[in-house]
């Protein structure tokens, strides 16, 4: 059981997001992200500069969410911080901040799975949000993974496909960067692929075994095709283009997933991770389950990208399951369930 008031201060530190958020028995009273911008001038995340802006961030980002959340850290139950996957000099600022605070407010520590917590983003109590009912289809995407989750509980979650090189998040920014699209340029595609003829170009599907996924070869597919054009034709194809490569990433995508619902016979899917703010994304599922008769589940934008209330929520159900974690725990970079 979990006491009247139960507070949970959630971190995640898993890439280059700073967040920070308090939960009160499954309700979000704060939410707050610092995005580091120093990476655009890179066209990519740093890694060493991503630590080091967290270690800048996690006190401010901490303080603004108690503040928002009107309470004082001596009222805190118990601190939850990611864990991993993620980039192992973000994970340790967020798991040593997070250790150090519980040693010394003495409460319990709970560590997260970054992945099956933006699958549980689902449960976060929010207008006009509803949660999934068990078991159901979790296609996780985002710039670090790409994965089938068949969802038993919140705990029994086993991952059947995934992709065996690249992520199609990273897929969209690679892709973006080629045709000389600003940083990050998944969200950039998506905009203009909505002013283009998404079959416009067609561009290679991998096949893989099973309900894996492959996106390498789309890479090297839309960079040949590229390289074989006269100057000047991305700028003049630019929208079509970006309608195309989104159209090919979403059929990639919903491919295996509707083999996964045929052979698990599950009714209920849901989307997961940054990518699935893309509205190619989005509209996809959504027509796949008019097609098939299933019940579909769209995260709301807030949790769609890294963030720590998705932290807070899986936090939440390890608590009342007293799931605590000794003080010795340490961060993993390439993290299970």
């Amino acid at each position: 059981m979990i006491e009247k008031n139960c507070y949970i201060l959630g971190i995640e530190s898993s890439c280059d997001d700073t967040a920070a958020a308090v939960i009160n028995n499954g309700v979000i009273l704060s939410n707050v992200v610092a995005t580091q911008k120093i990476h655009e001038a890179y066209g990519g995340v740093v890694p060493e500069l991503a630590s080091r802006a967290h270690q800048q961030n996690i006190v401010p980002v901490v303080h603004q969410a108690l503040q928002q959340a009107n309470i004082d850290k001596k009222q805190l139950s118990a601190i939850a911080f990611t864990r991993g996957p993620g980039l192992m000099g973000s994970l340790l600022v967020g798991t040593s901040f997070s250790k150090s605070l519980a040693f010394g407010l003495d409460i319990p520590l709970l560590d997260v799975n970054h992945m099956q917590a933006h699958i549980l983003a689902h449960f976060i109590k929010a207008e006009g949000q509803k949660a999934p009912n068990f078991p159901f289809l979790a296609l996780t995407i985002s710039g670090g993974h790409t994965q089938i989750v068949r969802v038993s509980s919140y705990f029994d979650l086993e991952v059947i496909g995934q992709t065996i090189d690249d992520a199609a998040g990273e897929a969209f920014d690679k892709i973006s960067k080629l045709l000389g699209l600003p940083y990050p340029g998944g969200p950039v595609l998506d905009k203009l692929a909505q002013l283009g003829n998404p079959k416009a170009f067609e561009f290679a599907k991998p096949m893989v075994p099973e309900l894996n996924y492959s996106f390498s070869g789309l890479k090297t597919s839309v960079l040949y095709f590229l390289q074989k054009q006269e100057p000047g034709f991305i700028e003049a194809n630019l929208n079509d283009l970006c309608a195309s490569v989104q159209y090919t990433i979403v059929e990639i995508l919903l491919y295996k997933l509707k083999k996964a619902i045929q052979q698990t016979g599950i009714k209920h899917v849901c989307i997961a991770g940054g990518v699935s703010a893309n509205s190619g994304v989005r509209n996809g599922i959504e027509s796949l389950g008019q097609k098939l008769g299933l019940k579909t589940y769209l995260p709301a934008f807030q949790y769609c990208t890294d963030n720590a209330a998705m932290i807070a929520i899986t936090a939440h159900y390890k608590y009342i399951n007293q799931a605590f974690e000794p003080l010795s725990t340490s961060a993993h970079a390439r993290s299970n369930w």
